[in-house]
């Protein structure tokens, strides 16, 4: 994977650009993809925005989400648009298979792929060029960080802002994460320049649910959540009747796995949700516990040193059962 530096001098034109990103996205996700498009088509690019899947309600108020592509809703457009493509931006992600069922498309188009991403451990053969900084707030840094080093700062509108804010405060747990450096709040002072209202990001992130999903957070805190004050560990999990029950969509589950991490003497928390077709964990720590090293090791995933996910075909029980087994063995290691 050679370095995004030698694309600089070509990012202004009129090719045909996809911009994807990981399944189920997330604010960082979506927020630096829609921005990397907003500076894109600014320069005279045709660009469009693919997701996997679909994406929570509580992004929906991102400028530019009403002209995204659910791929999964919408195959044949979205097939085209990469087949047909010069150049595809993948952010958020560094392996092919966190966008399930895009994967055979981009290992079959022609088109330059290119890695903007901040997970440990990429699949650099996977990309023709990239950048991949590991001690990065987020996805959204890395592209404001582009757009600076190309020299296209007079492109960041209120808009592009507000994505890109969006992004940085959400992998930042609002600026409290250890990853919440002091270029991060640079880049906050000067994106807060363009006039965007910062409140309002807040507000559509944070206060715009449901009440289901309050009392299904209710819920789990009564009966779902298991305390190891031993290993200074705790963990909640979500069954399919618990999913049904509260009529769960996606993103509702979005933060829960930091609940935990609120109770005094608690340095690792984890959340398994069963899934129709696979359980899915995340991971979240404090301090030296290395979630990425965990979920690799046991958990089919991987991601940052304090917050990682994974995936099991076993039941729920069973992965229950392997984390009170592991979990110990792994803290003695």
């Amino acid at each position: 994977m050679q370095s995004i530096q030698l694309l600089y001098s070509q990012l202004s034109g009129s090719r045909r650009i996809v911009v994807t990103m990981h399944q189920k996205p997330d604010p960082d996700a979506m927020g630096s993809s829609l921005a990397l498009a907003r500076f894109l088509k600014n320069l005279g690019n045709y660009v469009t925005v693919v997701s996997p899947t679909n994406w929570p309600e509580f992004l929906d108020w991102m400028p530019g989400v009403d002209e995204v592509i659910d791929f999964e809703s919408n195959m044949d457009f979205g097939s085209n648009a990469i087949l047909t493509a010069d150049w595809i931006f993948c952010l958020d992600f560094n392996v092919l298979y966190r966008v399930k069922k895009l994967m055979p498309l981009l290992q079959e188009c022609s088109a330059v792929r290119i890695l903007i991403d901040h997970h440990e451990s990429p699949h650099t053969s996977s990309f023709h060029y990239g950048v991949n900084i590991i001690n990065k707030s987020s996805t959204s840094e890395l592209v404001y960080d582009m757009i600076l080093d190309a020299g296209y700062r007079s492109l960041i509108d209120s808009d592009t802002a507000a994505c890109l804010y969006a992004g940085v405060m959400s992998d930042t747990g609002s600026f409290r994460f250890p990853a919440t450096t002091s270029s991060v709040h640079i880049m906050v002072a000067d994106l807060m320049a363009t006039g965007f209202q910062h409140t309002t990001v807040h507000q559509n992130i944070f206060d715009n649910y449901f009440e289901n999903r309050l009392r299904f957070i209710g819920h789990l805190l009564s009966h779902r959540l298991q305390v190891f004050y031993e290993y200074n560990a705790a963990l909640i999990y979500v069954t399919r009747s618990d999913l049904l029950k509260f009529d769960i969509q996606t993103g509702d589950t979005e933060g829960i796995v930091n609940y935990p991490l609120s109770i005094r003497g608690i340095q690792v928390a984890a959340l398994l949700i069963d899934r129709e077709e696979e359980r899915r964990w995340s991971f979240r720590s404090k301090d030296v516990f290395d979630c990425n090293r965990f979920a690799r090791t046991h958990f089919e995933g991987g991601g940052h040193h304090n917050a990682a996910g994974g995936r099991s075909i076993l039941s729920i029980e069973q992965n229950i059962t392997l984390f009170k087994t592991v979990l110990p063995l792994f803290l003695q290691s």
